[in-house]
């Protein structure tokens, strides 16, 4: 069982809490407005060998339920992101490896309407936190497309490390998509990734 899972975590009016099968509706219906905002960066299954025709997308409630599973297993924390007590996202600590490695990587996705107010930098420093200090998780790992520029600029705000590209890494949008890779290790970060993130917000940091 996972130990660090369930979890609700808080700062101001940013809360990340674990998803629900009842959130069915509020969350189909940010989908539904954001589809083409978020289209070109969502992950996408490819066609199966001799070009069979790829598996349907998993309903709402199979996809529930599938990270419900790994939630409990402790490979993955599935969050949805609140502000103001209104549902603008997702965050997803995926991955999650222990032995000599102890990693995990997230991904994330923001409602257009609320995009750029700092709310995502902030789930993502809190979710941070959460994986060093309660986990024990040493490395994350956050894959972005070169061209997501709006989710560069999270990472890159919050001081991950870039390591590189790796070419055609995953299937998004319905192609093989390269990502760069921004990594951040538990030393690096010595007094919390939500520390950084109020210091940067308050005009302390090296920017905000």
């Amino acid at each position: 069982m996972n130990a660090g899972w369930p979890v609700e975590l808080h700062e101001g009016e940013v809360v990340l809490r674990p998803i629900r099968r009842r959130d069915q509706h509020e969350w189909q219906e940010v989908s539904r407005r954001n589809r083409d905002w978020l289209q070109p960066w969502e992950a996408t299954v490819p066609p199966g060998p001799a070009g069979q025709a790829s598996a349907p997308r998993p309903t709402y409630r199979q996809m529930v339920r599938f990270l419900r599973g790994e939630a409990a297993h402790g490979r993955m924390l599935p969050f949805v992101v609140l502000h103001k007590g209104r549902m603008v996202g997702q965050l997803t600590v995926g991955g999650i490896t222990w032995g000599s490695m102890c990693a995990a990587n997230i991904g994330y996705w923001i409602d257009e309407a609320v995009a750029g107010q700092g709310i995502m930098p902030t789930a993502v420093a809190l979710s941070v936190d959460h994986c060093f200090r309660t986990l024990g998780l040493h490395r994350i790992e956050v894959c972005i497309r070169p061209e997501n520029r709006p989710s560069r600029r999270v990472v890159e705000k919050l001081g991950f490390r870039s390591e590189g590209i790796r070419p055609r890494y995953l299937h998004i949008d319905g192609d093989w998509r390269d990502h760069l890779v921004y990594a951040l290790t538990a030393e690096e970060v010595p007094e919390g990734m939500l520390e950084r993130r109020r210091s940067l917000s308050s005009g302390h940091g090296p920017g905000n």
